[in-house]
């Protein structure tokens, strides 16, 4: 009996642990230069399911992310961003979406920082 109880118990911990660490922090790099950036890249972002937190640093083109595993994986994220015209080391915007964002975001041949121009 109080091997049975044991084994339960046992079992009952396991499950809370894996339920527990659905939530993944991570970050990656995403190309981009300003505020409009920012906002295009978040809102790609947050669109995934199962992407819960979404924070684009300018300066550092590093994209924070809360994402739960069970829902999404990185790829994914790096795909709906790519779709909306932002590289990834991984993966590039086509043309066609490069050439869609506006004007002053285009980054490809620009070093500059504009994130005080929005």
């Amino acid at each position: 009996m109080k091997r049975t109880i044991l084994t339960i118990m046992m079992m009952v911990v396991t499950v809370v642990t894996f339920a527990q660490e659905k939530n993944k922090k991570m970050t990656m790099e995403v190309d981009g230069k300003c505020v409009m950036c920012k906002t295009r890249i978040e809102k790609a972002a947050l669109g995934v399911k199962g992407v819960k937190y979404a924070s684009w640093d300018i300066p550092s083109h590093q994209l924070s992310l809360i994402i739960d595993e069970r829902k999404t994986d990185p790829m994914k994220i790096k795909s709906a961003i790519v779709a909306v015209g932002h590289d990834t080391k991984e993966l590039k915007a086509t043309e066609e979406d490069y050439n869609s964002v506006h004007p002053c975001c285009k980054y490809r041949d620009d070093d500059t920082d504009d994130s005080d121009a929005h």
